[in-house]
């Protein structure tokens, strides 16, 4: 099983460490994608601050954001798993699994990075802000920068095994499954079930309830073969999980995992 998970806004900055080595990311067919997108926003952060805060969406009040993207070419890193730190991580808690558990989350568990395009939890990385749905001066949209070296590279990460696309909307834009990779994949949604029975997509519910999947799944050595052993693998952690349509050859299946609290 590969696991595609969404970064988080939120990140942790490393107070020490050894400065990135691109070369030494997983996925090495990515570097030279993530040397153009990394020279790009150092040297937007670093000539107009004013205009870096534009084009990231950020305000006058993030300023140090602008700051943390000026120096990362020299900023000390982390592990992923420690950098990232929004609502889905703190539900993933990587850092309290066993030693087995943890190194089925190094082998299952890829990252997707508008920065870095994808990591592996265990990649040493800065701290950063840069969004899926940014565009970037002098070379645009950052997702569609990513699709085609994604597509090389998530192929072959894949092998021949189920992909759980957990991702949001913006990430899974950098990267669409195709032909038989798209055949095993299952696109998961979380809905929150409503006192009166109806269902909507809640972003804290949905990226805490992805965080604790994936725990339960490594803790459990879960490795669904296909959708409905993914599907059961979603009801012994405790929620209840329905597939859609058996799609056509070549297509995502969806999977709804409901829930109706945290």
């Amino acid at each position: 099983m590969l696991v595609l998970l969404p970064p988080s806004e939120g990140k942790t900055a490393a107070r020490c460490g050894k400065p990135l080595d691109l070369a030494g990311l997983s996925f090495p067919g990515l570097t030279a994608t993530r040397e153009t997108v990394l020279e790009t926003v150092v040297a937007l952060a670093r000539r107009d601050p004013q205009q870096a805060l534009a084009v990231l969406g950020l305000s006058r009040r993030q300023l140090d954001e602008v700051a943390r993207d000026a120096v990362l070419e020299t900023a000390p890193t982390a592990p992923a798993s420690k950098v990232y730190s929004g609502v889905l991580y703190e539900a993933l808690d990587l850092a309290s699994l066993d030693p087995t558990a943890k190194r089925r989350a190094q082998r299952q568990l890829v990252v997707s990075s508008a920065l870095f395009g994808a990591l592996r939890v265990g990649d040493r990385i800065p701290a950063y802000r840069l969004s899926g749905d940014t565009s970037l001066p002098g070379i645009g949209p950052v997702s569609s920068l990513w699709r085609d070296p994604l597509a090389s590279a998530m192929s072959e990460a894949s092998g021949r095994s189920l992909v759980v696309d957990l991702r949001s909307g913006v990430y899974a834009a950098m990267w669409r499954p195709t032909g038989d990779v798209a055949s095993r994949t299952v696109a998961v949604r979380v809905l929150q079930e409503l006192p009166d029975g109806s269902r909507k997509v809640v972003s804290h519910f949905n990226k805490a309830t992805k965080g604790r999947l994936v725990r339960q799944w490594l803790q459990d050595g879960a490795d669904p073969r296909d959708a409905d052993d993914l599907a059961d693998a979603c009801e012994k952690a405790g929620v209840i999980a329905e597939l859609g349509p058996r799609p056509r050859s070549g297509a995502v299946r969806g999977l709804d995992v409901v829930v109706s609290d945290l």
